[in-house]
């Protein structure tokens, strides 16, 4: 049996999703104030990142290690490259793909990003305490991984 609920009686500012939805807002806004200078994206930054973690990696395991579908990498990877960060090499076992490796000014922005990504994310926690962002933390990434399936595009990186 479905109980049903009035709309007049639904607050919006209880609903998790809407809340999450705001985070996501207030994370990208602090995230591109911390970052305003170098000119980068939230999205462009997990790029560099897991790219500088793992030189060579291909196109396709990018988009699945950063949870965005092909095409929106494809996007992402090609901004970066024409903004010499990134470079993209056939793969020598497979022609069809594509290998990607930060290029010397990629590192020179990765290694000026970091602190300031650092920062943005205590911004985003200030107002817990250690161990409230610990818990918060802990939850958090239980919610991306029990739910990782549901996504649009799931990400291989919390399996």
């Amino acid at each position: 049996m479905t109980s049903t609920v009035e709309p007049s009686a639904i607050n919006i500012d209880l609903q998790p999703g809407h809340a999450i939805r705001r985070l996501h807002q207030i994370s990208v806004g602090i995230f591109l104030q911390e970052t305003g200078e170098l000119g980068i994206t939230p999205v462009q930054y997990a790029a560099l990142q897991t790219v500088g973690n793992q030189p060579g990696i291909d196109q396709r395991t990018l988009a699945r290690t950063i949870a965005l579908d092909a095409s929106t990498t494809g996007g992402v990877v090609d901004r970066l490259e024409a903004r010499g960060w990134l470079v993209r090499r056939t793969a020598p076992e497979d022609r069809r793909a594509r290998q990607l490796a930060l290029t010397p000014a990629g590192q020179a922005l990765l290694a000026e990003a970091v602190p300031a990504m650092l920062r943005a994310q205590d911004q985003i926690l200030a107002p817990l305490t250690e161990r409230q962002r610990s818990e918060f933390m802990r939850l958090l990434n239980l919610l991306v991984t029990q739910n990782n399936e549901m996504s649009r595009a799931p990400s291989d990186a919390t399996r």
